[in-house]
């Protein structure tokens, strides 16, 4: 059995040892890493709430209204949207369409979409009342804004963030809604939208009308109207191009934005493992990224949750998503949507 003072002599050149290899690392040149800063990806971007699925109801053709209830709730304004996590783990962005001061309830609908990624289906079919729902936020991207009057245009589901700002306008305001959808029974709130409009009200049922009068909507707009629209991306596009001079345009997208230089192919350096890539002009980042590095989190692929945002060490970003702040630009992107405008890009990965 070891003597004490040779335990003791061992344990003592252990620690003189430790201590001389701590101060060659923190005198190398490279100390500290600066590759080894924590990522973004995965952050939350706001709060995380559990609420009761108290009511899932059908509203129009295809378009269910949820209820979700919980006790002294965030307060909202008008434009604002949950993230709702759905069981499966998918993550859907909503707009919130019910009375910004109950503190008791949030209430969001939601089209079905037939053709698409799974996630309005679950909530059709697999979401029901008394189930316990994750959902972050609120946040608003779509504010509603000052101005001398007020030119709204929704279409079908767009409907829903406008309506908060419809009930929101104090007596006086000058402003007109523009509401169209493929029918009239696929338009949700319809009723409601008639009582609260009146006479400023438009509806365009493209079965019984056909495409919306936009020449129409904008006669006479006044300087300083702003114009709020929320709905495909083709009425978008079309509100876009045919948008008074003086007027200010305020859009909420379902999708991510195209570019207008389109895809191009590029190199994609992932720093933390050693590894260039390309990415094609017919795939996205987060493609490229996960064959490379499967377990690399991603949710919505539409570069609205921010579940993929990684930090660019290196190259300029072509920026597609409609969440990230300027500041957060900066340095990092949602992998998802964003692509290169320079010919490489490199991330924190």
């Amino acid at each position: 059995m070891p003597k004490p003072h040779t335990i003791a002599l061992v344990a003592g050149a252990a620690l003189l040892t430790r201590r001389a290899l701590r101060r060659r690392v923190q005198a190398s040149p490279l100390w500290p890493l600066p590759a080894l800063d924590p990522p973004v990806s995965g952050r939350p971007r706001s709060q995380v709430l559990r609420l009761l699925l108290a009511g899932h109801e059908t509203v129009a053709d295809g378009v269910v209204q949820l209820r979700l209830e919980g006790r002294e709730l965030p307060r909202w304004e008008p434009g604002a949207h949950l993230d709702l996590v759905l069981p499966s783990g998918l993550v859907r962005q909503y707009s919130l369409c019910g009375d910004p001061t109950d503190a008791s309830s949030y209430t969001i609908a939601a089209r079905l979409v037939e053709n698409g990624r799974g996630g309005s289906r679950e909530v059709h079919e697999q979401l029901a009342e008394g189930m316990e729902l994750e959902v972050r936020g609120p946040r608003n991207r779509f504010p509603l804004v000052e101005a001398p009057s007020y030119v709204f245009i929704a279409g079908g589901i767009g409907i829903t963030p406008v309506l908060p700002m419809l009930r929101a306008l104090p007596d006086g305001t000058d402003w007109r809604l523009l509401y169209g959808g493929r029918t009239r029974a696929s338009m949700p709130f319809l009723q409601e939208v008639r009582e609260l409009a009146g006479d400023r009200l438009t509806v365009a049922a493209e079965d019984e009308d056909g495409r919306p009068d936009l020449a129409a909507v904008f006669a006479g707009t006044a300087e300083g109207t702003a114009v709020y629209c929320c709905g495909p991306e083709g009425l978008m596009e079309a509100v876009e191009a045919r948008l008074p001079a003086g007027a200010t345009l305020h859009l909420e997208r379902f999708a991510p934005r195209a570019s207008a230089d389109g895809n191009r192919e590029f190199e994609l350096e992932l720093r933390r493992s050693g590894r260039t890539l390309a990415v094609p002009a017919d795939s996205t980042v987060l493609a490229a990224v996960r064959r490379e590095l499967p377990g690399t989190a991603y949710s919505c692929e539409q570069g609205f949750c921010g579940t993929c945002q990684q930090r660019v060490l290196e190259g300029e970003v072509d920026h597609r998503d409609e969440l990230l702040t300027d500041a957060e630009r900066a340095d990092s992107m949602l992998i998802c949507v964003s692509r290169a405008r320079s010919e490489r890009l490199v991330l924190d990965l």
